[in-house]
């Protein structure tokens, strides 16, 4: 036998190994509820995308029923710019007024939407595309968000516009998806009491959306390889009260506030454990499925 050869054999033995150790997680998670908040500079990357697809239609394979919500804060933000709209944020949340939800929607439910559909069908999958109007599927209402004036600490309500958080999620059409072999794609577009559309943040969009299904994991993919302490380090793991206190003691900043605030949200609507993971690393979803050293931070009850 040559060195290729070898080579060769070295990986398939990996492979067959590594699928021998995937056996006991392929077992727990079958027939379970898992949704993953796909979004960040990795939907841009066509091999990423590509990888991501194919990751979600191994999982429907096995018996996983995913459920995909998407983001999609860098493509409307591009948008936005050849536009010339400005935007602003607070904590996080794109400050939102009617002229920009409806460049929202438009990029979230169309373009993006689409995209993320078309790449599992291309995997073998079979993706149908929705938002949160469909099968008035999630109704929202406005968010407001409190803040203290740095001089006199006084603090105020913020209007964010058409910024939107999940009232009510009816899961009804989804609960058809789970006994087939469909797998839903949501564009975070709520609907509110008069018709209005809200621009909804996509973590806080799939946090309501686990809840409902009674899904036994949430995965929230993004631009960082996890949650990271006051030193700057990631933690692999932490428990509800530890994720609550990185919140209140604003060690946590920016984006990471409302993913944190989802993981605790969704925990103690009875979601079994939410991880936050780089969604640029390869087959990220998988390994934190199914291998033991999982990816990313994994926040338990």
């Amino acid at each position: 036998m040559d060195r290729d050869e070898r080579l060769r054999a070295r990986d398939w033995l990996a492979t067959a190994r590594t699928l021998s150790e995937a056996l006991p997680y392929l077992q727990k998670y079958e027939g379970q509820r898992v949704v993953i908040k796909y979004g960040g500079h990795a939907m841009g990357d066509a091999e990423r995308s590509g990888e991501f697809a194919r990751d979600i239609v191994l999982m429907k394979q096995v018996g996983i029923n995913p459920v995909v919500v998407h983001g999609g804060g860098p493509q409307i933000a591009e948008m936005l710019e050849r536009l010339k709209i400005q935007s602003t944020f607070v904590d996080g949340l794109r400050v939102t007024d009617e002229a920009m939800v409806e460049v929202v929607e438009m990029v979230l439910a169309g373009r993006i939407n689409k995209m993320i559909v078309s790449a599992i069908n291309a995997a073998g999958g079979k993706a149908v595309g929705l938002s949160g109007k469909d099968g008035s599927l999630i109704r929202a209402k406005k968010l407001m968000r409190r803040a203290r004036t740095s001089d006199s600490n006084i603090e105020r309500f913020i209007d964010l516009g058409f910024v939107g958080e999940p009232v009510q999620v009816t899961p009804d059409m989804l609960e058809v998806f789970f006994g087939s072999d469909v797998i839903p794609v949501i564009a975070p577009i709520g609907f509110g009491e008069h018709g209005e559309t809200f621009n909804i943040n996509a973590d806080t969009a799939a946090g309501a959306v686990a809840a409902a299904i009674g899904a036994t994991r949430l995965m929230l993919l993004t631009d960082v390889s996890g949650v990271k302490n006051a030193d700057g380090h990631v933690i692999p793991k932490m428990s509800l009260s530890e994720a609550q206190h990185l919140v209140d003691n604003e060690i946590a900043t920016g984006g990471m506030i409302p993913k944190l605030e989802t993981c605790i949200t969704a925990l103690r609507q009875g979601v079994e454990a939410a991880v936050v993971l780089d969604g640029r690393a390869p087959h990220a979803v998988l390994l934190e499925l199914f291998t033991e050293h999982g990816a990313g931070t994994l926040v338990h009850q």
